[in-house]
């Protein structure tokens, strides 16, 4: 297989030549040797070592840069899917970030409040490539997180596809792809920007003054 140059390359979104994200890598991989080692080792570092919140929702272009991600340990889907392909594209393994709407059945009512929908659009994934094979990874919800939401935390071995379940560890239905926009070689900011303007001015507004805890402690109120 042919293996395009943009599939490897540093970019403004994608920053894996900055220390923040070489560090985060280099402490995630350690001392895994084959390229599927090192992507499954990443996948989780990424899922559980940076925060799920949905209230770190800017639109400056500086908030998806990977390395932003590092340093604020916490982001929402979008940021965290760009911070794992910049570090597959860092350890020389193809990447390229995707997106798709997604109808999230259990959100926290505080959260659909705000957003004023349960459909979220530019939902962030990656697809990779392994072993001559694309695959698609999601590194989105913590461990912690899926706990407290009694979800299932999602996995990835490496060979197969790891997007979101359909229904949460009590068989309620959970996330629903509505809407693929296709996987790219670089974050298509502006489209995707001017669609979270206008879906989501609500959240724009209120995450500016969230505090950090705010939606882990919305997840405990979950009806059960």
């Amino acid at each position: 297989m042919n293996i395009d140059p943009t599939w490897l390359a540093p970019t403004f979104f994608l920053d894996y030549e900055s220390p923040e994200v070489q560090e985060f890598v280099n402490q995630a991989v350690g001392a895994a040797a084959t390229p599927r080692e090192k992507a499954v080792r990443l996948y989780y570092a990424v899922r559980d070592g940076i925060r799920y919140d949905p209230y770190r929702f800017r639109i400056e272009p500086a908030w998806y840069q990977a390395s932003h991600t590092v340093r604020e340990g916490a982001a929402y889907c979008v940021p965290k899917a760009l911070l794992y392909a910049a570090g597959l594209r860092s350890l020389g393994i193809p990447a390229r970030p995707g997106f798709a709407d997604v109808r999230n059945h259990l959100a926290t009512e505080r959260l659909l409040k705000v957003t004023g929908t349960d459909l979220f659009s530019w939902h962030g994934y990656v697809a990779l490539l392994l072993d001559g094979q694309w695959l698609k990874a999601t590194p989105v919800f913590n461990v912690e997180m899926c706990r407290r939401f009694q979800v299932l935390p999602l996995e990835f071995d490496g060979s197969e596809d790891s997007l979101m379940q359909p229904f949460d560890a009590r068989n309620r239905r959970h996330m629903e792809y509505v809407n693929y926009h296709g996987e790219f070689d670089d974050l298509p900011y502006e489209e995707m920007a001017a669609e979270m303007v206008r879906s989501y001015p609500g959240l724009i507004a209120v995450a500016a003054g969230k505090s950090h805890d705010e939606f882990a402690n919305e997840a405990i109120h979950v009806d059960g």
